[in-house]
């Protein structure tokens, strides 16, 4: 029997240098369309799929490979007596090495103004049945899906070390590219359909693998393209944490069209502030736990110069993350060198949905926007809120929908001075929340309050305006609500609803 290789590919980098390979080793090259014109034109020996099969390319190329004599030579075994017999008497010949990648559908799939039809005609059929095929026959068959498998490849056959092994990861890789790429079909085509999904599917490339997970006996991947929209350019690789972390640091500075600043901890904000110049925000952010911010991660939402960067450096931060860096900041901050800086490269990039494990499955939801909170706020007491106050509500209310549930946020002048998070009661939020205003001397004195839900009792809101708080912000919706508004009314303060709640568990 002959040896067979196929190549098909979208992708045409380094199909020259493959083939090429290919046709000195011994085996005659079959190629589809564009493929074989490529590498008849690169003057590789080459044969066109259509004349070796005997049957044309028909409906624009939509009918070219799937055909007995490609798919049975691609499929037959081996070492299996009577599909030898029927490859001979069907005159199948071996087809050993499949090379195909596919029609670009999510690149397509990635401009907003691709139409339907341009979406359709993009779906590839005959690749991904050649790939399955020859994964299915990795025994036999060695099937390359990405131009970055050529060269090892080549190496192996020079060295005759194309093993099964080899074979098998192949395949492996070679279900991966298929699995993504259904995926993006179907999740583009329900979007486009408009139609209710029996399946909830993703699929993402392992973009790292890192040292450890949340522990060190955790083992840990990044998955995905969070190093399209961050880069770390500078110090120790990201650990599992440090990208959390840098997520929720980039979550809230994102929203803030002021310069502004947010320190993380343990995925809370330690402190977070906006302010004229850069440097005050950070300033302003660091007084409210310093203590805290010590190993933190530090994002601001404009370029860090030199003379922030020296103040950032005396501390000790594991990760600083922001929009552009001076070339006097860099020469400051990269004098430490364990330390990570990391590029923000969209800071408006928004994602539609988020996702978490459970036992046994995911929860799915969409992503919890602001959207339209201060465009409903409503004043509940007698008392309003002065324009300054509202600025502070506002700027109160983003950061409390970054805390962790239950949470209170104290906040004076568009800085936080207070912030109790993650407690088991409303009310120890508040305590864990003044304790920390006093221990750092920070007053909250005429200083606002937001809550990410209702206050269920009015216990909550009396201990904060006892520690000071003279303005309010939250949702409202609880059954006593009026016990609330006139405890509100009766300590002479102001409270605004804004209708919607912002847990984060």
């Amino acid at each position: 029997m002959n040896k067979i290789a196929l190549l098909s590919v979208s992708d045409k980098t380094g199909i020259e240098l493959l083939a090429g390979h290919l046709a000195q080793s011994g085996y005659q090259v079959l190629a589809t369309g564009k493929t074989f014109s490529v590498l008849e034109s690169a003057g590789i020996p080459v044969s066109e799929v259509s004349s070796y099969t005997g049957f044309p390319e028909i409906f624009g190329g939509r009918v070219k490979t799937l055909n007995p004599l490609i798919l049975g030579g691609i499929l037959f075994r081996r070492d299996n007596e009577g599909d030898l017999k029927q490859a001979a008497g069907h005159k199948i010949d071996d087809i050993d090495v499949v090379c195909v990648n596919l029609y670009p559908f999510q690149k397509v799939a990635a401009n907003p103004d691709a139409d339907v039809d341009e979406l359709i005609e993009n779906i590839d059929i005959g690749g991904p049945s050649l790939i399955r095929a020859a994964a299915k026959n990795n025994a036999s068959v060695s099937v390359l899906t990405s131009p970055s498998q050529y060269a090892e490849f080549i190496e192996r056959s020079k060295n005759d070390t194309v093993t099964s092994e080899y074979r098998r990861m192949l395949a492996v890789r070679a279900y991966e590219v298929t699995a993504n790429y259904d995926v993006a079909i179907s999740n583009t085509l329900a979007d486009k359909f408009s139609s209710k999904k029996s399946y909830f599917s993703f699929s993402q490339p392992i973009a790292d693998t890192l040292r450890y997970g949340e522990n060190p006996h955790q083992q840990a991947f990044l998955s995905g393209g969070f190093n399209s929209l961050f880069e770390k350019f500078h110090g120790k690789e990201l650990s599992y944490n440090n990208i959390l972390d840098i997520n929720s640091a980039f979550e809230i500075v994102r929203e803030f069209d002021e310069p502004g600043c947010a320190i993380i901890k343990h995925n809370n904000p330690s402190g977070a502030a906006v302010h004229s110049s850069l440097m005050a925000a950070y300033k302003s952010a660091l007084e409210c736990d310093p203590v805290a911010a010590f190993g933190g991660i530090v994002a601001v939402n404009r370029e860090i110069d030199g003379q922030l960067a020296g103040t950032l450096n005396e501390i000790f931060l594991e990760v600083i993350c922001a929009p552009s860096f001076s070339e006097e900041a860099l020469a400051v901050l990269r004098k430490k060198k364990d330390r990570r800086l990391v590029l923000i490269k969209d800071i408006q990039h928004k994602e539609s949905s988020n996702v978490r494990s459970v036992a046994g499955g995911f929860l799915v939801q969409d992503d919890d926007y602001l959207s339209d909170d201060f465009e409903n706020l409503k004043v509940v007491t007698k008392k309003a809120p002065t324009e300054d106050q509202v600025k502070d509500l506002k700027f109160a209310w983003i950061i409390a929908r970054y805390a962790k549930s239950n949470s209170i946020v104290f906040v004076k002048d568009r800085r936080t001075v207070g912030i109790g998070a993650g407690q088991v009661s409303r009310v120890d939020a508040v305590k864990v929340a003044v304790m920390k205003a006093k221990q750092f001397g920070l007053t909250l004195e005429n200083s606002i309050v937001a809550s990410d839900a209702f206050f269920p009792f009015p216990d909550g809101l009396e201990e904060c305006a006892r520690g000071g708080a003279c303005a309010f912000i939250q949702p409202g919706g609880s059954v006593r609500d009026e016990e609330v508004i006139n405890a509100a009314d009766k300590l002479k303060v102001s409270m605004v609803f804004t209708g919607k709640r912002h847990f984060k568990h």
